[in-house]
């Protein structure tokens, strides 16, 4: 049934009223091309998030699989503490580790992109993908889903880019937390861009719980990550920067357009010519 819709009417996703498949907007919301050019039925079988969360876990998974695959014998079982099943370096490269040398070292820009797919443990990716499941659906409630693919696109841009500046300006630092990344990945940045979306729609709303309970897992998060070792604190402050400005810049507070539909899909495709631009440049080399 995944099948575009040409003729008839559809319910308009913004307010559940019938509306042509070919109307310009909604007459009862003003959502512009309600009928997502004949894909909203098809769309919607995907559930309320259209799919956010199965694409980001499934996605996010097939890669950390494939890279241990390509890992061969340099997987590391276990080395300690939370690094179980950890690919190797080379391998995590190919897939599209960002990081201050990778961007600007090796001109390999587009990892900004392809990073937040890419883990570096076992733990690592199961804690992401249950932090994305958390806070994936209810950041799709309040802001839409298309918007919530796009924060989540920028989050993680902005959130390495943030990361491999540091690491790249201030490598002679003597305190670790305080020199950026030289190599880094993982979905955190881009969840962190949830709670920014999510804090600035609490703001922008005036709800105090929304605004509260996002504000607080930040912090709690931001906190265990000066505490742990490892953590890339820079990647999660541009992060959270990156979906707030996200959020502002699309305010939330009105409906999804046909053209934010339209940005999450560019946001996915360029995600995807990233990983592919990765594979390419890493296996010639």
């Amino acid at each position: 049934m995944l099948s575009r819709k040409t003729t008839g009417s559809v319910v308009c996703p913004s307010c559940g009223s019938l509306v042509g498949v070919r109307d310009d907007k909604c007459y009862s919301c003003g959502r512009a091309n309600p009928g997502l050019w004949g894909f909203a039925p098809m769309l919607r079988q995907f559930g309320a998030d259209l799919g956010f969360v199965p694409i980001v876990i499934g996605t996010s998974s097939t890669i950390y699989v494939l890279t241990l695959l390509a890992s061969g014998s340099e997987v590391s079982v276990f080395s300690g503490g939370m690094n179980i099943l950890v690919p190797s370096s080379r391998a995590l490269l190919v897939f599209g580790m960002s990081g201050a040398i990778p961007v600007f070292l090796q001109g390999r820009w587009w990892t900004l992109l392809s990073a937040s797919w890419i883990h570096g443990s076992l733990l690592h990716i199961l804690f992401n993908m249950m932090w994305v499941r958390q806070l994936g659906p209810a950041t799709a409630d309040v802001v839409g889903p298309a918007r919530t693919v796009i924060i989540y696109t920028i989050a993680g841009v902005s959130g390495f880019f943030l990361s491999s500046l540091a690491g790249f300006l201030l490598a002679g630092l003597p305190i670790p937390i305080l020199h950026g990344a030289y190599y880094t990945m993982g979905a955190s940045a881009s969840i962190f861009g949830l709670l920014g979306a999510l804090v600035h729609y609490g703001r922008k709303s005036g709800s105090h719980l929304i605004h509260g309970e996002a504000m607080r897992y930040a912090v709690i998060l931001f906190v265990f990550g000066l505490i742990m070792p490892g953590v890339d604190n820079y990647a999660h402050a541009g992060g959270f920067l990156g979906g707030y400005a996200a959020s502002a810049f699309m305010n939330p507070l009105t409906r999804e357009r046909g053209d934010h539909v339209i940005g999450a899909v560019v946001c996915l495709a360029a995600t995807l010519l990233a990983i592919v631009a990765s594979l390419l440049v890493g296996f010639r080399g």
